[in-house]
Formats: C-alpha cells, structure tokens, sequence
C-alpha cells in the first residue's frame, strides 16, 4: 500500500509538471482539502482548480528529494520554482504531507517556504 501510494503521488505530480492540471485532478478526491499552513484552506475539487489554473499558468518545476510513506500518508519534500504574475521565476522549499483516502489525494497540509536568492 505505501509505494502504491508513492506512485500515486508521483503520476499526480508528473501530470502537473507535464501542465496536465485536469490529469492532476483526476488522482484527488472530489472533497480534496489543500491547507497552505500560514497562508489559505482550498476546499473541494473546484476550488483547487482554480488555484491551479491561476498559479501554474505555466507548469512548475518540481524536484523531489525525499519521499516517504506510512500507512495513508505520503509526505513529500524538496524545491518547486513557479512564475510569479510578472513572469519571474521564484524558487522555493516544501515540504507536502498528504493523505490518501480510497487511492485518491484526500488531503494536503504544504508548508512552503521562498527561498531568497544568494
């Protein structure tokens, strides 16, 4: 179950990356709830597909360092770089902890942090 749950993550994630948001959404559950910690609480398939289609007007660019997984959970960490509104390209830190619920992404707890240019 855990690397079946690995593998979920990351077809969800290549779909994104390959700018495949619809093919994203279809590995989460219609009540998906998406808490950026210290930020806002996305509730529902509809509302994290308007986040998506606002924030990944072009693909991100995901690189993974770790991902580990127990029981329903998957946590993913490493650095996601995304266009900001004037097309500059800014470089963060995450770390996502996700649930799964039935095989679909159920829930995700982001902590995300910009990471300031040396």
């Amino acid at each position: 179950m855990n690397q079946d749950n690995k593998t979920i993550l990351e077809k969800a994630n290549a779909a994104v990356t390959a700018g495949d948001n619809e093919g994203f959404l279809s590995f989460c559950t219609d009540d998906t709830v998406w808490e950026f910690i210290g930020d806002r609480t996305l509730h529902g398939k509809e509302a994290v597909r308007q986040y998506m289609s606002e924030a990944y007007v072009e693909p991100p660019q995901f690189m993974v360092e770790h991902l580990v997984a127990e029981g329903d959970y998957v946590i993913a960490t490493g650095k996601i770089s995304i266009k900001n509104d004037e097309g500059v390209l800014i470089h963060y830190a995450y770390c996502d902890v996700w649930r799964l619920r039935d095989g679909k992404l159920a829930e995700l707890k982001a902590f995300v942090i910009e990471q300031q240019a040396a």
